[in-house]
């Protein structure tokens, strides 16, 4: 069973584990090592990271006290950051977050919701009913890696999938 939470400060480390093995076991799927390397460096700062997911206001999914994923929902719409741990892909982390996502969207009166989406997660943002909007190439630290911009449109309510 997988349950939502709020962030706490205490939960940095596990979202960076989270967001570092997604990339590197997952990601590596679509993407050049090279391409990964640079998206989850080795030598990340850490207190940068801290900031940057603090600003983001992260939504937590736990499963049996284990951080299994993450994302954010920002006032603009901005799906910016949604990963799942790379041992719980396939088991519900994803629909459950997202349910979250278009739960808060509604309290929020947020109608549009968009997101910049890899290769590899396109296919789950289909699923949950985002549209491709464009094909994009995006430079991260030397590296191009190419990307889509997808929204999915409220038209009154955002269905749970």
């Amino acid at each position: 069973m997988v349950t939502i939470r709020d962030f706490q400060e205490q939960d940095i480390r596990a979202l960076w584990s989270i967001y570092f093995n997604t990339i590197r076991y997952i990601n590596i799927r679509d993407y050049s090592p090279a391409q990964v390397e640079a998206w989850a460096p080795d030598n990340v700062d850490a207190d940068l990271w801290a900031k940057r997911v603090q600003a983001r206001h992260p939504f937590i999914a736990e499963s049996d006290g284990v951080i299994v994923g993450y994302t954010d929902l920002q006032e603009n719409g901005l799906v910016d950051h949604f990963f799942c741990h790379h041992k719980y892909q396939g088991c519900g982390v994803g629909r459950a977050l997202m349910n979250h996502v278009f739960e808060q969207a509604e309290i929020r009166n947020i109608n549009r919701l968009y997101s910049e989406v890899s290769i590899t997660a396109r296919p789950f943002y289909e699923r949950m009913g985002f549209v491709v909007i464009k094909e994009q190439q995006v430079l991260i630290r030397g590296q191009r890696l190419r990307n889509f911009v997808m929204e999915k449109s409220a038209n009154g309510r955002f269905a749970q999938v």
